[in-house]
């Protein structure tokens, strides 16, 4: 008689769970999911109802430097699965997809769903098997981290299961309403998992606006316009919240301000109204003789500045600035917003923070407890919206599969 299959347990239905799960099945695994709500892949769906951007087609090089100081362990994730291979393995379920004018990539149909159901099936039928509404509630007390013994929350009380591995693809702590609260930290660090505190990534901020600017422009969209902080500048649109701002481009640079408001309880986002023209046109412009006009005409006149634009204009530049045409030219190109605070961590599309990975072996696996292996947005990185976040976990489920894989046949 041939020895019973390896069962690995997969806690956590997101993509990156459901990756490593695919990945396990393909190789005779028995692979059992674990997730605390009534379905799988909830996040996703999300992500995924403005149209499911699956990745981004930018030269390998530019993507992995979306992943700022965690390059270089992401770097061997996507060896295993980049953007053409992401696309490829879409194309094996069936979704066709096609590649926008930002770049990024999306399904023929923009849905996330589609692929979801296909995905699933093809799950389903490689052998896995789903227990839905089970809350894992970490090891036994006094227990150390391993892959048997583990205990979940039912409809039907607590029970526990054993397996060979584990695969830990509990998200991050945004959108706890679809499952990823980051309940799942404090037990970590009880049993001496080093676990960086989950922040906020891909996120609004709150700016003190006045009551009138507020009234006027709240869901308005800032464009053309370009942002700059910590080093980096972007060139897009945001939109006026009531509380601040968000958007992409303020997603785009979301870490360097939620760092520098970790460091100096504010941070200034340098905005340009006029990206498109040079400093010196726009300061011929502004410093051109205007008559009787108001200053306001004058700038709708000689530099299309209107609308929300102008309307910034007057909220953050000083009234020495509007005296001075030269001064106002140079606030035209660097206008400073201060940022008084991230918007709440379950508001933010992802997180930042996470397990350690000076506590991961190359494979993903836990350091301090063989067979427990961790993947997806609980791992202490981050990536902007485009994709990126996306690929990069469901490359980490890919890596892990083939981890765990070894491991059960007696590797490291």
């Amino acid at each position: 008689m041939s020895p019973p299959a390896r069962r690995v347990a997969v806690i956590g239905g997101g993509p990156a769970g459901l990756m490593a799960a695919e990945g396990l099945s393909a190789r005779g695994v028995q692979v059992d999911v674990f997730d605390a709500m009534p379905s799988v892949g909830r996040k996703f769906l999300m992500a995924g109802r403005g149209g499911l951007n699956l990745t981004h087609s930018e030269p390998s090089g530019p993507f992995l430097a979306r992943y700022g100081a965690r390059a270089a362990c992401v770097a061997p994730w996507l060896e295993v699965l980049d953007a053409a291979g992401l696309r490829a393995w879409a194309h094996r379920l069936g979704i066709d997809t096609f590649v926008g004018s930002s770049g990024r990539v999306f399904p023929q149909e923009m849905k996330a769903a589609p692929l979801l159901r296909a995905w699933l099936a093809r799950l389903r039928a490689g052998g896995v098997r789903f227990h839905m509404r089970h809350r894992w509630l970490g090891w036994p007390q006094g227990g150390k981290p391993c892959a048997g013994a583990l205990r979940f929350d039912t409809p039907d009380g607590e029970t526990t299961c054993a397996a060979d591995a584990v695969v830990l693809a509990l998200g991050g702590g945004s959108w706890a309403k679809l499952g990823s609260d980051g309940a799942w930290a404090a037990g970590l660090r009880g049993h001496g998992i080093e676990v960086a505190p989950l922040r906020p990534a891909n996120c609004g901020f709150d700016v003190s606006w006045s009551d009138h600017f507020r009234e006027r422009y709240a869901g308005q969209p800032v464009k053309p316009v370009s942002m700059a902080a910590g080093g980096m500048a972007r060139q897009g649109e945001f939109v006026i919240s009531e509380t601040g701002i968000e958007g992409s481009l303020v997603y785009a640079l979301s870490a360097p301000l939620r760092d520098q408001l970790d460091a100096q309880g504010r941070a200034v986002a340098m905005l340009d109204l006029a990206p498109d023209w040079p400093q010196e046109k726009v300061t011929a412009a502004v410093t051109h003789p205007r008559g009787a006009r108001s200053m306001s005409s004058h700038l709708q006149s000689r530099l299309g500045l209107t609308g929300v634009r102008a309307g910034l204009l007057r909220e953050c530049a000083t009234a020495e600035d509007f005296r001075d045409p030269a001064r106002l030219a140079l606030r035209i190109k660097a206008l400073p917003l201060t940022l008084t605070r991230t918007r709440p961590i379950d508001e933010a599309i992802s997180t930042a923070g996470g397990v350690a990975f000076e506590g991961l072996t190359a494979g993903l696996m836990l350091s301090a407890a063989p067979g427990v292996f961790c993947v997806g947005e609980m791992l202490d990185w981050e990536a902007p919206t485009g994709g990126y976040l996306l690929t990069a976990c469901m490359a980490s489920g890919a890596v892990a599969a083939k981890a765990v894989a070894a491991f059960l046949e007696g590797g490291s």
